[in-house]
């Protein structure tokens, strides 16, 4: 198994709304914001290539909608996907899967794309099978008023419609299980890799586990979207069940702290991937490192 970070084009999002009741003057000092309340975000994702398979988690917002839409994202960088993947010598048609931790725009945008004539939309992915859960897919395609503007139709049932659209196996662990090591997982028999599932941030988030190079690597998506968000009550305002979050994170970092796990951050722009560990004040930063740093 080989692994590569995609860094599929990073934006900014307002600050106040990515960590919700918690002020100001508290989350700048980790994640400083522009004169429009905007912190730099990444599309961070992650690339795996096991024999003949090459599965990639997540697929960034893609570059289908508008200006107008864009221009709420204020898109800053030269990363994109496409790039991305050229870099380590792949081409979008060489994906075999592509593993959605979920289905808002940011993390599955870039999975469709408009076709030749503009008069529809199809799979970017032509090769590959789409990965969801059945209660996730359930909860994007019928979704809620507070998460309505994150589930766009474009971008979730071409997949359906395509016959590329796979479900893994419901979860097996909930907060009522121990997760005291990987072993705890939910073992996915369609993926390489253990999952978590979590109900905080939307429901039946999926939380990628791999062994690699002797290191359990976790792949965070929005449970814990930078380095700033650590501390316990540091909860998005996007998060639809925030007091879930609070005991998943809790009982998330204890377990990352305790076992030496390696955090894959997919929006912290400046920071790839930590380690943690328990302070008196809980669990705080322990390292950081770039990929190629950790993993050469």
């Amino acid at each position: 198994m080989t692994l590569y970070p995609i860094e599929a084009g990073n934006f900014k999002l307002d600050g106040g709304a990515m960590f919700g009741v918690v002020p100001k003057s508290l989350w700048t000092r980790t994640n400083p914001a522009d004169s429009n309340n905007m912190i730099d975000i990444a599309a961070r994702c992650l690339l795996i290539e096991d024999g003949d398979r090459l599965t990639l988690i997540d697929t960034g917002m893609g570059n289908k909608q508008s200006d107008k839409f864009f221009g709420y994202y204020y898109r800053w960088g030269d990363h994109d996907l496409d790039s991305s993947l050229k870099k380590y010598g792949f081409h979008r048609d060489d994906i075999t899967d592509v593993f959605m931790t979920h289905l808002h725009f940011d993390h599955c945008g870039g999975s469709i794309q408009w076709n030749k004539d503009h008069t529809g939309y199809e799979p970017a992915f032509k090769n590959a099978t789409f990965w969801s859960n059945a209660d996730h897919w359930k909860w994007a395609t019928k979704p809620n008023r507070r998460e309505k503007a994150s589930f766009l139709k474009e971008n979730i049932l071409p997949m359906e419609e395509s016959g590329q659209l796979k479900f893994v196996g419901g979860p097996t662990l909930s907060l009522e299980n121990s997760i005291s090591d990987t072993r705890d997982f939910s073992e996915a028999k369609e993926m390489d890799f253990g999952i978590f599932f979590a109900d905080g941030h939307t429901d039946k988030q999926m939380i990628p586990m791999l062994e690699y190079q002797g290191k359990t690597l976790c792949f965070m998506a929005d449970l814990l979207p930078t380095a700033g968000h650590l501390p316990i009550p540091f909860v998005m305002g996007y998060d639809t069940r925030p007091l879930l979050t609070l005991p998943e994170k809790e009982k998330f970092l204890q377990v990352a702290a305790n076992e030496n796990y390696y955090l894959f951050l997919e929006h912290d722009a400046h920071n790839h991937i930590i380690t943690v560990k328990n302070t008196e004040k809980g669990v705080r930063l322990n390292e950081v490192f770039t990929f190629n740093e950790l993993f050469n």
